[in-house]
């Protein structure tokens, strides 16, 4: 698990890059022929892990429920982000998993309620959900790269 967590750090920093580099103006844009935008893609993967990993845990998310309603599979955009939304969605970004990893060596994950993920592979426990975790975060690396790529024209 610590090698999963260290790469799940590693991957929210590129997520805290692509917030860093990208304008205000460009996280928020749709371009032609997307259903969402890279501001959308970034909170999404934060609410993503909370949801399967403490949702599933029976433990209360460390997000707002507006938060995670508005950014949980099958949302779409409805708002631009501000300056004080991408602030705080960096240090979340860094903070979950830092609280995630303290949570683990605490033993709180101690019971897990199966999930079928819509990859038709099933999650049994907090390490699965870890595990598959990292790979919805690549996937939404992905995402990014082609919105960004689609912005620039």
């Amino acid at each position: 698990m610590e090698t999963i967590l260290q790469i799940t750090a590693a991957t929210r920093e590129l997520y805290i890059k692509f917030l860093n580099d990208i304008s205000l103006e460009d996280l928020g844009k749709i371009p032609t022929g997307f259903n969402n935008n890279i501001w959308w893609n970034i909170a999404h993967v934060a609410v993503t892990q909370q949801l399967l990993v403490y949702g599933l845990s029976g433990l209360e998310p460390h997000m707002s429920k507006s938060f995670i309603d508005t950014y949980r599979k099958g949302t779409a955009p409805v708002n631009a982000p501000t300056l004080e939304d991408v602030g705080l969605l960096k240090a979340a970004l860094k903070e979950l998993i830092v609280r995630t990893k303290e949570d683990y060596h605490k033993g709180l994950f101690s019971s897990y309620t199966p999930y079928l993920t819509s990859a038709g592979v099933t999650l049994n426990n907090v390490s699965d959900a870890m595990a598959f975790n990292l790979v919805h975060e690549g996937i939404h690396i992905g995402s990014i790269i082609a919105l960004r790529k689609a912005l620039k024209g």
